[in-house]
């Protein structure tokens, strides 16, 4: 049997709504944030301890020293400062707008978090075709569009970065990172790339092995690829948030 949300009442209107809904259907009230500092989950207005991770809840609603509308719907976003990490929310669709820095420091502290207190666990598969009908949008900062990235490759989440300035998630798409995160995600993705690349240099190794007849030639390739395989391993991490 599936599981029928309950209902409650719009603490504006009155009006009964699903435990579920970010906003009232009959007043447009917000019912629901991005209020964890822990795990970036949406709680319930009002609530004082985070619904997914049990964390205190810890928002604060701080002036924006600049206008930026939400990518999607071109709402003014807010300026909300969530623990010690600053973010922009829209107000109608609830996604998020994360600098690059903000959205490294959360990363560097998640992946910490999890080293510490030995949270990692098995990383979720990616899923498969994500998104039918594609919609690229625009920076908030520089207003030009961003590129369609899934984080860390095998996240399963697709997010839409400015190289220069950003990452906008849509909702609920930054707590998911999060989990991933905690999951060792980012360990598991830069395994994989290393693995890759390994791969590709025992390719390397073994065609030019099987064509080239001249040593001081053969040695002159390995150089190169080796000094092309060592920049790529060096640049991995800003790989994952930049293709």
């Amino acid at each position: 049997m599936a599981n029928i949300p309950q209902t409650m009442n719009c603490p504006s209107c009155g009006a009964p709504v699903a435990s579920d809904a970010t906003s009232c259907e009959h007043c447009s009230s917000r019912l629901a944030v991005v209020a964890c500092p822990s795990c970036f989950g949406m709680v319930f207005a009002g609530a004082k301890f985070c619904s997914h991770c049990g964390a205190a809840i810890a928002r604060e609603e701080i002036p924006a020293d600049k206008v930026q509308r939400c990518p999607r719907c071109r709402v003014v976003m807010e300026s909300v400062l969530i623990g010690k990490t600053n973010l922009r929310e829209c107000p109608a669709c609830q996604g998020i707008w994360a600098d690059a820095v903000s959205l490294q420091r959360i990363c560097a502290d998640r992946e910490q978090q999890a080293a510490v207190l030995g949270t990692a666990s098995s990383v979720p598969a990616s899923a498969g075709n994500i998104e039918k009908n594609i919609r690229y949008v625009p920076c908030p900062v520089c207003t030009k569009l961003m590129n369609r990235v899934m984080f860390a490759r095998c996240s399963g989440v697709v997010v839409d970065v400015c190289k220069n300035h950003g990452t906008w998630f849509d909702k609920d798409e930054l707590h998911r990172i999060v989990k991933f995160i905690l999951a060792g995600g980012l360990d598991a993705a830069r395994a994989d790339e290393m693995e890759q690349l390994e791969e590709k240099r025992r390719q390397l190794k073994a065609a030019e092995m099987a064509r080239a007849s001249d040593p001081m030639e053969r040695r002159a390739y390995y150089d190169r690829a080796g000094t092309g395989i060592a920049s790529a391993a060096a640049n991995l991490v800003t790989s994952f948030f930049f293709d």
